[in-house]
Parts: structure tokens; sequence; C-alpha cells
């Protein structure tokens, strides 16, 4: 059979893998039931995060979970009748919440997420599109040095992986970035970082360009997998049969049950995220701010100020929840308290989040399938990358990155 790759994902991850496979002279098929670019990979922050490499589960999270759910001006929230479902995820997730485990998780994100801004440019340049790539600083806000000091576990790791800050305060802040409130009084400045400007068009680009190489994109839900003959085969769809030699699950938290279809049970669970775009807005910031007190990131778009973050755990199917999207108005005029706006639009997201914080990349065995999913809160900063290890796994070209941390069949 000619050689022939299905990638189930029209996100970045998705759309990257297709462009590296096609640079390799691999035909290509995309599959989503959804156009690319309007699931996951359009409502994020937007920021190529490259020191985002510290996982959540951290030392000392175990101990602070049960205070953080409960108060409101902390940015974690619970759907408590999704509770029962989500305990044997939370277990194995809490359990890693110790500093021997939170070290072998940040070395395994750092050669995903630490070189994002170059990963971009390789990506996109060769097609015209670089100008959606904007290199910046990425800001961490801070109450004061005590706030920034509290967090000296995180910035420890960074140093480690060569990520080091530039602290600056009082009237240097104020001339740095004066969009900023009075209760924001230091800034732990990274270097070397970027954001995209719309990450929804960013990804739509992507993938017209994508067509223009010669690849092809099929909008049809996948109902199975043809393995027959203990290897992939053909990929069966609501739009009909499409045969491949290759397949590549990258449509995130929706991967899960494509891998039970391989009779593997991925423990991975949908974060719940949430935005505002404020319209046409005055009064924010110049670049991507995280600020720290509300975990939230504000960054500068095409629409206006996004600003994005929360997680809440509730599963796929509930409705957006009130009480994520007023913490994040409020956080936000409090952090802006000159943001003004046309509009507001909100949004809500499902992350794919995996029990260790570390993505699958990877074969199934020797099934033909390739895993490219499970990304979390690194998944517009790292997919360039990922998509370019699954395609040197698929056309043979030399990986010169140690796979092993995120063996796709880790878990069984």
């Amino acid at each position: 059979m000619t050689r022939h790759v299905a990638v189930i994902g029209a996100g970045i991850v998705g759309v990257s893998t297709a462009i590296w496979l096609r640079r390799a002279g691999i035909n290509v098929t995309i599959i989503d039931r959804g156009a690319p670019g309007t699931g996951t990979s359009h409502g994020n922050a937007g920021v190529l995060a490259a020191c985002a490499m510290v996982p959540v589960t951290a030392p000392g999270l175990l101990a602070k979970a049960p205070k953080m759910l409960m108060d409101p001006d902390f940015p974690l929230f619970m759907r408590w009748r999704y509770l029962p479902k989500l305990l044997p995820w939370l277990r194995k997730y809490l359990a890693h919440a110790n500093d021997a485990d939170t070290r072998r998780i940040a070395l395994g994100l750092t050669p995903i997420v630490g070189d994002a801004v170059q990963q971009h440019k390789s990506l996109c340049d060769d097609l015209g599109l670089g100008d959606w790539v904007s290199e910046s600083d990425y800001c961490f806000a801070y109450a004061n040095r005590a706030a920034f000091d509290a967090e000296s576990y995180t910035w420890a790791l960074r140093k480690e992986a060569g990520f080091v800050p530039t602290l600056i305060e009082g009237h240097d802040l104020r001339d740095y970035e004066p969009a900023l409130g009075d209760d924001i009084t230091c800034m732990a400045i990274m270097k070397h970082h970027g954001y995209i400007r719309s990450p929804g068009g960013y990804v739509q680009a992507l993938a017209k360009a994508f067509e223009g190489m010669g690849g092809t994109i099929l909008q049809a839900e996948v109902k199975d997998f043809d393995l027959s003959g203990g290897a992939v085969s053909a990929v069966h769809t609501t739009q009909g049969t499409v045969n491949c030699s290759e397949v590549v699950l990258a449509t995130g938290v929706w991967s899960k049950p494509m891998m039970a279809k391989l009779g593997l049970n991925v423990p991975l669970e949908a974060e719940r995220g949430y935005h505002i775009v404020f319209e046409d807005a005055t009064g924010g910031p110049t670049r991507p701010t995280m600020v720290a007190s509300g975990k939230f990131v504000a960054t500068p778009m095409e629409q206006g100020v996004r600003c994005a973050g929360i997680v809440e755990f509730g599963g796929l199917d509930a409705e957006a929840s009130k009480a994520p999207l007023a913490f994040l108005r409020r956080q936000a005029a409090k952090a802006f308290p000159n943001l003004k706006a046309k509009s507001e639009i909100e949004w809500l997201g499902h992350r794919p989040a995996t029990t260790d914080s570390l993505p699958l990349i990877g074969q199934v065995g020797k099934t033909g399938v390739f895993t490219a999913f499970g990304h979390q809160h690194i998944g517009l900063t790292g997919g360039p990358k990922t998509g370019r290890l699954v395609a040197g796994l698929i056309s043979g070209a030399q990986v010169n990155t140690d796979l092993a941390p995120y063996h796709p069949q880790r878990f069984s």
C-alpha cells in the first residue's frame, strides 16, 4: 500500500505533525470532527511558555489542595458531583507531588517546551507564516518580593533548566508595564519567549498551508480502527473509510477512548480551562503576563486582551460554570484596573491531563498507531516539537530526544 498517514486531530499538535510528515514526502490526511484550530488549540493563553517545565504537582500540593478547593479566591474549582469519578485519577495525580517525581517530570517536559519559539519558527517560517509568532518577554507579576520568594522551589528548577528571570520592582516595574495595578509590586521577567497573536487563526493558517503542500483535511468523526492484521490499515469515520499505513492520535482528551480500542486504559482527565477575551481593549498588558495571585495569563491578541487560565474538574459534558469566569473578571480588574473593552467573549475548553503530567509520544507496540497527546497546559507551546518528533519516528528521521519518559504504554 502507498504510504499514507491518518492524523486524528486538527489542533496544533496534529497539524504540526502533518506538516512535518508532508515535508518528509509522506501522504497525510488530517481527520477531525471540527474545523482546524477550533478546539482547545483555539482557547489557550497563546504563550510560547518555554519555561513552563515545572508540573503543578510540586511538593506540598497534597496538603494545600483542600484549602485551594474551598477558597473562592483561588483558581481551582470542582463540580462536586464529578468527584467520585475523578478520585481514581486524582489519587494517582497527587501521588506525584514530591521532589523526586517533580524533578523527573521537569526533566521530561524541558525537551518538549524549552526551545518553543525556535520550534514554532521552524514550523511556520518556510510557509510564510512567521508573522503569527511574536517574540517577547514572558512576565510573572507578584504582589511583592515575598510572594515571588514563596515560589522559590519552582524558580530553582527553572534555573537548573537554564531559565533565569530578571526581577524588577518599584518605579522600574511601572515604567516597564504601566497597566499593572498598585497591588503588584514585583515582576519576574523571562526573556526569549513569545506568543501567538491568534492561536485559532494560527492553526487555521497552518492547516491551509498543509493543504497547499498536498495534504488532505477530512471533517468527520472517527469511529474505529482496522487492526485486524495486528497493525492499523484503516480508520473508519462518519464520512467513510480512510486506508492508511500509520495513524497519529493527536486529539487531546478525546484520545482516551481511541486508546481503549487498543486495549490501553490511559489515566487521562479533562482539565476544564476558561478564558475571557476583552475585545478591542485598552489598559491591558503589552506582553504576556502571568498574574501569580490568580494563576491566569493576560495576553495582548488580535481581538483584544485574552485572560486565560483556571483549573476546573467536572468532566467533558457539563456546561460552563459561572464561578471561574467571575473569578477571572475579578482578578483581571484587580491586576489591570484601567482595562476597558467594547465587549467580552467567554470560552470553555478541555486540557488533556495525564496523572504524571507528561504527554504520550511514540508508537503503541508495533501497531502503527502513534500517540501525540496529553500535553496538559503546554499544548500550544510543545505542539510543534511533538509533531516533529512523531513525524521523525514515522519517516525514519533521526530523533535526538530520549522518548522514554513519554512512552505511550507506560501506564499499562
